[in-house]
């Protein structure tokens, strides 16, 4: 737990005089019941008084007292609350390179039996898109709440040549928010500004280009997410890096999940091979920029244990709540309570 005002926690300090206070007042009664003990009224008052009960009322008050001053220094914790997302798109890595089977009994047959069950885990209400890429990127299925729509798409998975993680991420940010325009083409893509035509012998245009809008804090677009799952290794397209910050400033968080082992394998067909390793720094680098968070899958049993566990944080996530309310909450309950049981007990508030 942390406090936006700690230093009034100081105020806890008054505790023990309160304490103090408290145990000199109880001395005070007791040697006044003593000097004029021969008072059946005072011995009455002091019986009906004594015992524990009498003590109840004012450590109630000491505890409210103290949930105040905590309350007063505005306390925050990390809480699980339910999340808005509405729309997940997964965007899968098709490339020769998943092919490899250093996850058993390929990348993609693992990447597509994971997939399948995390959708099938997920939400009634979540709508999802699935992306595909390899050296171009495309969208194989519009967000839909149909699991059997998506079952379908992913069991069309088809390998292609090459690796564009970039254009993976910006096709898959367009799905999300459909009026950016960007270049694909582009090694630094960036959105795209239009000019009204010029005719011959027209007036002169007015600044008709449409600007980009203003960056948003990153993470901060909570209702849809992107999944990207590859073995990380770009060989065209836009820059991975530069298309993930085009999403962080859209808000929209981008979880990376990387498959294979940081060792490759061989793989080749029609006469070529190479050797495919997981490029997990250029991942990390795209869940960092982006406010997500990268997964390592070295076999199909961990990259079925990343989809469940995404399932679960796309469900609930932590966030930082401020809960003064709470602690001021149960003050004024202990308070109520304690002036309730002093009442009861001795006819009188505290």
């Amino acid at each position: 737990m942390s406090f936006e005002w700690p230093e009034l926690l100081w105020g806890l300090a008054i505790l023990p005089l309160l304490v103090a206070a408290y145990a000199a007042l109880v001395r005070r009664r007791k040697r006044q019941a003593m000097r004029y003990a021969n008072l059946s009224l005072v011995r009455e008052a002091m019986a009906r008084g004594a015992g524990w009960r009498r003590h109840v009322p004012p450590v109630l008050m000491l505890a409210a007292i103290a949930l105040m001053i905590v309350a007063a220094a505005r306390p925050e914790t990390e809480l699980r609350i339910p999340t808005r997302h509405e729309t997940i798109v997964l965007a899968v890595d098709v490339s020769g390179s998943m092919r490899a089977a250093d996850i058993k009994p390929s990348r993609l047959a693992a990447a597509q039996e994971a997939a399948r069950a995390f959708v099938a885990d997920l939400p009634s209400h979540t709508r999802v898109g699935i992306v595909t890429f390899a050296g171009t990127a495309a969208l194989v299925q519009t967000p839909t709440r149909s699991r059997d729509e998506l079952h379908a798409a992913i069991d069309r998975f088809a390998m292609q040549r090459g690796t564009a993680v970039g254009s993976a991420i910006l096709v898959s940010l367009k799905t999300i928010v459909p009026d950016v325009e960007f270049d694909l083409r582009s090694a630094n893509p960036r959105p795209k500004k239009t000019d009204a035509p010029r005719g011959f012998g027209s007036e002169p245009p007015r600044d008709t280009k449409k600007e980009p809008p203003a960056p948003v804090e990153p993470g901060s677009h909570a209702s849809a997410v992107i999944i990207l799952l590859t073995d990380g290794q770009t060989t065209t397209g836009p820059d991975p890096i530069e298309s993930a910050k085009m999403a962080a400033e859209r808000g929209v968080r981008v979880f990376t999940v990387g498959v294979g082992t940081p060792q490759g394998e061989v793989v080749g067909a029609e006469g070529w091979s190479m050797r495919v390793k997981l490029d997990e720094d250029a991942l990390k680098s795209i869940a960092l920029a982006t406010r997500g968070e990268y997964y390592g899958a070295a076999s199909a049993g961990e990259l079925k244990k990343i989809y469940e566990s995404l399932n679960t944080s796309l469900v609930f996530e932590k966030k930082t709540m401020e809960v003064t309310a709470l602690f001021a909450a149960a003050a004024a309950l202990l308070t109520v309570v304690a002036a309730g049981l002093s009442v009861l007990w001795f006819h009188r508030i505290l």
